[in-house]
């Protein structure tokens, strides 16, 4: 059982706590952190060449077209016309919500193996120091485990840090959608993780799609291992603002809108994510069926209602998770809001046990991951909840109104 302390005395002191963190970030950063790109990246470039794209002398559908328009078009094509957009085009090709999923993972296997050969090179370049030619190397030898046949790579941007999402299971024939949406420091080179691997995006996406499939061998699902947004650096001013987070929402948004079928969907949401994911909530389309966080911030909201959301919100949090001393508030700007798993903001508390700590939800064997697998097929009538499924609580209510249905 996981108890949290919502004393008087606890909440004054973390409210001068944000003061003081607002004070210093604002004496020392600015309003300024965030820099903005100069020049086209390979994905803009790619997306351009594709506006002025022609083919059998009809021009190509606006790179802002609809999921649905994009998909008509591509329906209408031949084979051999379909993969010639995917050498002509690959990173538009498969960064395109409505484009059928095989030809995006082909697209972006282009993509990458381009990508592959320029970092290549750059690890040569002399005009690079030693540490650039390094992290040239790192990022040729990630966008090569990237390009393996058996991987499934749904979007990738290699701009800056980089982003990208992959797919884990059968998207198309689907009956259940999962998408994992990590935090902060999530990149191309973070995306997986050979040590704590349940950190990291795919080690998440990976470990829920083996979880949701042993609590129901019979339901066809997938997971998504979301890293399509650039997430904050560190724990500064970019993760203490929204900004990274309204950027990442409307890319959630087209993620869900551009989904094949209708199958339900159930988020993710850990750490910043949930910040991305209670912004976006608003907007999701009525197939985002559950909204799950878990070490989260705040999702800049005070109650569940205000997420104005036909989903179900659910909530946890281990008790050795650092991101309790966070203080749960929003000024000038800074902080996330309250706390998901005080009684106040109403969202069904889940148990966390065996999580340990903020990295740790994802991980085999943990109340967290059964929970969520659970939530992912629907079985809600299996959800542990956080005080043991009490009367008194909204997880407690919920499920019990459930078992009554």
């Amino acid at each position: 059982m996981t108890s949290f302390d919502t004393s008087p005395q606890l909440n004054v002191w973390r409210m001068l706590l944000a003061l003081a963190v607002v004070f210093v970030m604002l004496a020392t950063t600015g309003w300024t952190a965030i820099r903005a790109h100069r020049g086209s990246s390979p994905l803009q470039t790619s997306l351009s060449a594709w506006q002025h794209g022609r083919i059998d002398g009809r021009a190509l559908p606006d790179t802002g077209s609809s999921p649905g328009r994009m998909a008509e078009f591509f329906a209408s094509l031949t084979t051999a016309q379909r993969l010639g957009l995917v050498r002509r085009y690959p990173l538009a090709v498969g960064n395109m919500n409505g484009v059928p999923v095989a030809l995006r993972y082909r697209a972006n296997r282009v993509a990458l193996a381009q990508q592959r050969e320029i970092e290549e090179k750059r690890t040569h370049d002399t005009r690079l120091s030693s540490l650039g030619q390094y992290e040239a190397g790192r990022r040729m030898h990630r966008f090569a485990d990237l390009m393996d046949r058996e991987r499934q790579i749904l979007a990738f941007d290699p701009e800056g840090s980089g982003r990208i999402a992959e797919v884990f299971g059968d998207l198309d024939a689907a009956e259940r959608i999962s998408v994992v949406v990590p935090g902060v420091d999530t990149d191309v080179l973070t995306f997986q993780r050979s040590y704590r691997a349940y950190s990291a995006p795919v080690g998440m996406a990976r470990s829920l799609y083996e979880a949701e499939r042993a609590v129901d061998p019979a339901t066809r699902t997938a997971v998504i291992a979301w890293a399509d947004y650039t997430a904050p650096s560190g724990l500064g001013m970019e993760a203490a603002t929204a900004l990274r987070a309204e950027r990442g929402a409307v890319r959630l948004d087209q993620l869900v809108r551009g989904l094949p079928g209708r199958s339900p969907v159930a988020l993710y949401c850990h750490s910043y994510g949930s910040v991305v994911c209670g912004i976006a909530a608003p907007a999701l389309p009525g197939r985002v069926t559950d909204i799950a966080v878990a070490g989260s911030p705040g999702m800049r909201v005070e109650k569940v209602s205000q997420l104005r959301t036909s989903a179900r919100v659910w909530a946890t949090r281990d008790a050795d998770d650092w991101i309790a001393d966070v203080p749960y508030m929003e000024v000038g700007g800074l902080g996330h809001g309250a706390d998901p798993v005080s009684a106040e903001f109403g969202a069904r508390v889940v148990s966390a046990a065996g999580a340990q700590g903020h990295a740790g939800y994802f991980a085999p064997g943990t109340e967290s991951l059964r929970n969520f697998a659970e939530i992912g097929v629907g079985a809600y009538r299996a959800v542990r909840c956080a005080h043991g499924g009490h009367q008194d609580d909204a997880c407690g209510r919920a499920l019990s109104a459930t078992a009554a249905a």
